[in-house]
């Protein structure tokens, strides 16, 4: 859990908030509070660290305005990023009304700029394959079979990475192949997991260190596994892989959702393995899966490849 509070008590206050009466998760909850920061810092240029921010209580709704218009600047933060910092600065001064502290909230009316509606980055099979082929040199032994349990188990139940890490030992059922896993709002939910991933998770338990840490995967340091730390372990796979395309964990998970629907698993199920609110947010792989047949289509249908027409 992250240590880190901010110096400004109205943001330390929101922070506390985000975490504990809306669920979020800590790292959620550090993001929002160092929007809240950024937002201060661009209303107090050189604003030390160390105090709180004079001019947020009393911002208004064109700072709001220019600071979305700022970020948006040439090289600056996707429409994505910008649309979760706006929602970050709605919800503070949200909390800063409900706690009578002002009588409006000047980001409610700001728009968010539109998100180009792209289809997720997907892996075929093959190369998910050799992605999980992939051997890292230089680690002892723990390392190499930890790391090669993750790769399984992000393939095998598409969680986030997030996710990956919160798991406990207590929360894994190799003999029936399920897991407990915390997501996003601290909701609960099972997923499965395949033969594959439980072999692996069983070869790393055989060389876990023994450890209070009730968490599953473990640093060096015989603590929880960071949210960096299994970055970096995928980072490494990727890169040594040979891939060509840029791949990240979440690629993994869409990758994950795609290949189950491909392979005749139904969107409902899909859904709840995701640990999706909404039908809507699963429902982009069909499109995702529909351009892999389209493109496999094209490549076999030899009409198009003749020059008699």
């Amino acid at each position: 859990m992250s240590s880190y509070i901010p110096a400004d008590p109205t943001i330390a206050e929101f922070s506390a908030y985000v975490r504990l009466e809306r669920g979020q998760s800590p790292r959620t909850s550090e993001e929002y509070a160092r929007d809240i920061e950024a937002f201060g810092e661009f209303l107090e240029p050189g604003h030390p660290k160390t105090a709180a921010f004079l001019k947020l209580g009393g911002a208004t709704t064109s700072d709001v305005r220019r600071f979305v218009m700022e970020l948006m600047g040439p090289r600056r933060y996707t429409a994505v990023s910008v649309r979760r910092k706006l929602a970050a600065l709605r919800s503070y001064f949200a909390l800063q009304k409900r706690e009578g502290r002002r009588s409006d909230n000047p980001a409610a009316d700001v728009p968010p700029p539109k998100a180009a509606k792209r289809l997720p980055q997907v892996m075929s099979e093959g190369e998910v394959a050799t992605l999980l082929r992939t051997r890292v040199s230089g680690k002892t032994d723990f390392q190499r079979l930890r790391d090669a349990a993750i790769m399984e188990l992000l393939y095998a139940s598409g969680i986030r990475r997030a996710e990956l890490v919160g798991i406990n030992l207590s929360d894994v059922d190799l003999d029936r192949r399920i897991m407990r896993v915390i997501g996003k709002g601290n909701k609960q939910r099972t997923v499965f997991m395949n033969q594959a991933a439980a072999d692996a998770i069983r070869a790393y338990l055989g060389v876990r260190p023994r450890t209070p840490d009730e968490a599953l995967f473990l640093s060096r340091r015989k603590t929880r596994l960071s949210h960096r730390q299994a970055w970096v372990v995928f980072r490494d796979f990727a890169r040594l892989s040979g891939l060509t395309r840029h791949v990240t964990p979440h690629v993994m998970r869409h990758s994950f959702a795609t290949h189950l629907l491909e392979n005749g698993a139904d969107i409902m199920t899909i859904k709840e393995l995701l640990g999706h609110e909404s039908l809507s947010t699963t429902q982009i792989y069909t499109n995702v899966s529909l351009e892999h047949m389209r493109r496999g289509y094209e490549q076999a249908h030899p009409r198009d490849r003749t020059n008699e027409r």
